[in-house]
């Protein structure tokens, strides 16, 4: 999988910083010493991260080892992360169970939260508890880790995942950070994550990244749009009408890695493109991407029969806009869904 090009940071002045380096041991257990890095030295940094064999994750996982930065793996099943991050491609990556989730937040610089069960699933009654109890319970986890950390080695950012499905769903309404939540599942589920994120210490740099339908390769909303969409002759899904909040894999992995980083980002900071689309025009573009004709609309029934009551997030939608991203400056790859899908499946 290609990965994002690597940033560098911009330093003016020759300034003293402290990193985490794991020592070889079975868990994350670290030595903090301080290191002179120069105005044309990119600072190394230790981050944990969970969510690491999702979508966005690995992806994540792949940029922040391709500039050299140290990277714990916060995952439930060591056997899954050991097969999508094999040793002989990511050297020097720690993997650690939960029992070994503290040591390894106690050795990093700052820590990403991105786990949470798939929302694009048939919905059930158990599978909605499963959705938001996912992210409850490892949000609340790792920052009751973060803020039990001694001071000296407490990480200095936390950059969590949430969802554009915080703001509802319009197709009328435009929506930014400064939005209210709508009263919808998934605004609930929303709502709950950021709260429980928030109870992070006062003294860590919290940045919320409110994210939109992830489009890349081999994963996300494309895996499961393409075959209804081949199925059904590459037409619009559902009225075609609604809104379709969407954001590049390589944008939204360079958000966040901006995030880690750079002290301006805290914060709501919605994870979407600047140009949102109509679904229609979305599919449009799909269409002619795929090397398909677009006339013959997906029926709601044919996503409800796949998803279940999971389409909502489909045949729903908002138009929501980047509004803090674009006021810190952050470069979007990929503004045009156009582009995007161009380069995705080209």
């Amino acid at each position: 999988m290609e990965l994002c090009r690597a940033t560098t940071f911009s330093w003016t002045h020759t300034v003293s910083t402290s990193l985490y380096i794991p020592q070889p041991s079975s868990m994350c257990e670290t030595k903090r010493f301080k290191v002179w890095c120069g105005s044309d030295q990119p600072q190394k940094m230790t981050v944990s991260v969970t969510g690491a064999t999702g979508f966005v994750g690995r992806r994540l996982v792949q940029r922040l080892h391709a500039d050299n930065h140290c990277i714990h793996v916060l995952t439930r099943s060591r056997s899954k992360a050991e097969l999508i991050f094999p040793v002989k491609d990511f050297p020097g990556i720690v993997i650690a169970e939960e029992p070994g989730w503290k040591d390894c937040i106690q050795g990093s610089n700052g820590v990403v939260n991105l786990a949470g069960m798939p929302i694009s699933t048939r919905w059930s009654s158990e599978i909605k508890k499963e959705i938001k109890q996912s992210r409850i319970r490892v949000t609340s986890k790792v920052v009751d880790l973060i803020n039990d950390a001694p001071d000296a080695v407490r990480p200095t950012v936390l950059v969590s995942a949430t969802a554009v499905g915080y703001y509802g769903s319009s197709e009328t309404k435009v929506f930014d950070e400064k939005s209210p939540s709508g009263n919808d599942y998934l605004s609930e589920v929303c709502r709950e994550w950021e709260s429980t994120a928030l109870r992070v210490n006062k003294d860590v740099r919290l940045a919320l990244i409110r994210i939109g339908v992830v489009l890349g390769k081999d994963g996300g909303a494309l895996a499961k749009m393409i075959p209804l969409f081949m199925l059904f002759a590459g037409g619009p899904l559902g009225s075609g009408k609604q809104w379709f909040s969407w954001i590049h894999l390589d944008d939204i992995v360079n958000l966040i890695y901006e995030a880690l980083s750079n002290p301006s980002y805290k914060g709501v900071i919605n994870g979407t493109a600047p140009n949102p689309v109509r679904l229609a025009e979305m599919c449009e573009h799909l269409g002619k991407a795929m090397g398909r004709p677009s006339w013959l609309p997906v029926p709601d029934i044919a996503l409800k029969a796949v998803l279940g009551e999971g389409a909502c997030v489909v045949l729903e939608g908002q138009r929501v806009l980047p509004a803090r991203a674009k006021e810190l400056g952050f470069p979007f790859k990929y503004p045009y869904v156009k582009d995007a899908l161009k380069a995705i499946l080209s």
